[in-house]
């Protein structure tokens, strides 16, 4: 099938632009289900379920996320300003090393 782009106007053109590409879509939809196929027959000839073998599909949330990290350090002029060593430094942390402080003389404890 040949096509003269030269024949065709703007409309005619996205119209064509517009079919190819749902045309694309869906050869790329049936390609994937072609493979699912497969691998279910696999998974089934081996006696195992697609689940078992790549789970059920849906993201799991993190076991650590929403959890309060504790404090690693404590700013000695302030107390109640405390950091967990993680993500970006404070001010107050900074402040300390640049007065002659070490990592160290912060630790709690």
């Amino acid at each position: 099938m040949t096509i003269d782009l030269d024949k065709l106007g703007p409309n005619e053109l996205d119209a064509l632009i517009a079919a190819a590409g749902e045309r694309k879509r869906r050869i790329a939809r049936e390609r994937i289900g072609d493979v699912r196929k497969k691998l279910i027959a696999i998974a089934r000839d081996e006696g195992f379920t697609i689940e078992e073998l790549f789970g059920d599909g849906r993201a799991r949330a993190s076991s650590t996320r929403g959890r309060a990290v504790p404090a690693k350090y404590r700013n000695p002029a302030d107390p109640g300003q405390t950091w967990s060593g993680r993500g970006k430094r404070p001010r107050w942390f900074i402040d300390a090393l640049e007065g002659g402080k070490s990592e160290r003389d912060l630790l709690i404890g």
